[in-house]
């Protein structure tokens, strides 16, 4: 019983070492270098993922009138310019959206090479982790934390065997349990703590870019600048803001993922290309979490729907797409939905 508490607590011991080690320094990712943002739709990134920034493009092309969002959540054309990468996705996607449905609309540019290439680009400069990379980070951290909860009954079960076959001579053995008690909770909490820890894909750079962004333009009351910082709470537009909101909460039917490349007609981009920054970037974040419903959202958000983000991969680096799917979507619980 000795050796095997020994063995344990050592297992224990090492595993919580690793998973602290590698939490703290993917989360200091990004450090060294200077802490900034190149547009607001790296802002609206940072603030929560592909699905805010479709929200901000889609509120900036609405105020100066190149889009009409009018019910049941339809989107009609009134002038065709872009004036980035993101708006030219959202052109290419409603002209490929015969219905022009605004929850297909913004759930296809969510997927938009232009959308994911965002997350590259802030994962290559360390403001961001990438996907594939917490994901294997959460599933070790969650190993250790309920393999340490199941261990304390499992734990009693030996003490108990231990006392049953315990001779009744000489001095009563030390409780196995106790002997590896410490080791059990210290695990438990150090599991369970990284695992949440993991949801959160901002760098501490991330966070201070970001927060650096919203100080220096809190003077800003454009619309689309309140939607990428604040999330739909703060649009000032209440038909827009409620349009937004229902489309974020909407489920579309048949999405699948697909490791195809996104070279073809606008239409397969929408099927093929991988959802790998699905994910909010904040803390506690959902998938994909951008404006739902609250206010001020702060660096990260919740998603107030969505889908699952279920494959991955992780970031290819600055400015290019990867291969690895998984799947966004919008509904119930997390991905591509909104939230803050």
């Amino acid at each position: 019983m000795n050796t095997l508490a020994l063995l344990l607590t050592l297992t224990v011991a090492v595993a919580s070492v690793l998973l602290i080690a590698t939490t703290r320094r993917a989360g200091m990712r990004g450090g060294d270098g200077a802490a900034y943002v190149h547009d607001l739709s790296e802002v609206a990134f940072l603030s929560g993922g592909p699905a805010r920034v479709v929200d901000t493009a889609l509120t900036r092309m609405h105020a100066d009138g190149r889009l009409a969002v009018g019910g049941p959540g339809i989107v009609t054309l009134r002038r065709n310019e872009a004036r980035d990468p993101v708006e030219r996705a959202v052109l290419q996607e409603l002209a490929a959206a015969p219905s022009g449905a605004l929850h297909s609309l913004r759930e296809a540019v969510m997927r938009h090479p232009a959308v994911q290439e965002i997350g590259d680009g802030l994962a290559a400069r360390g403001l961001l982790i990438p996907p594939g990379e917490s994901r294997t980070r959460r599933g070790w951290a969650l190993a250790l934390g309920i393999g340490c909860v199941v261990g304390f009954p499992l734990g009693i079960a030996l003490t108990v065997a231990q006392y049953a076959l315990h001779d009744g001579f000489g001095d009563i053995p030390f409780p196995f349990v106790m002997k590896v008690l410490p080791a059990l909770l210290t695990g438990a909490v150090v599991g369970l703590s990284t695992a949440a820890a993991a949801k959160s894909r901002l760098t501490k750079a991330g966070r201070r870019a970001a927060d650096s962004y919203r100080t220096a333009n809190a003077h800003v009351t454009d619309p689309a600048h309140l939607v990428a910082t604040r999330g739909l709470g703060a649009l000032p537009d209440p038909e827009l803001q409620g349009q937004l909101t229902a489309a974020a909460r909407q489920r579309s039917s048949g999405r699948t993922s697909s490791l195809s490349s996104a070279s073809a007609s606008p239409a397969a981009a929408t099927a093929f290309v991988p959802v790998v920054w699905c994910a909010s970037a904040g803390p506690g974040g959902g998938c994909g979490g951008s404006s739902g419903g609250g206010g001020d959202s702060g660096t990260g958000s919740t998603c107030s729907s969505g889908s699952s983000c279920g494959g991955g991969g992780s970031s290819c680096g600055g400015g290019s797409s990867c291969s690895s799917g998984s799947s966004c979507g919008g509904g119930g619980s997390s991905c591509g939905g909104g939230g803050s």
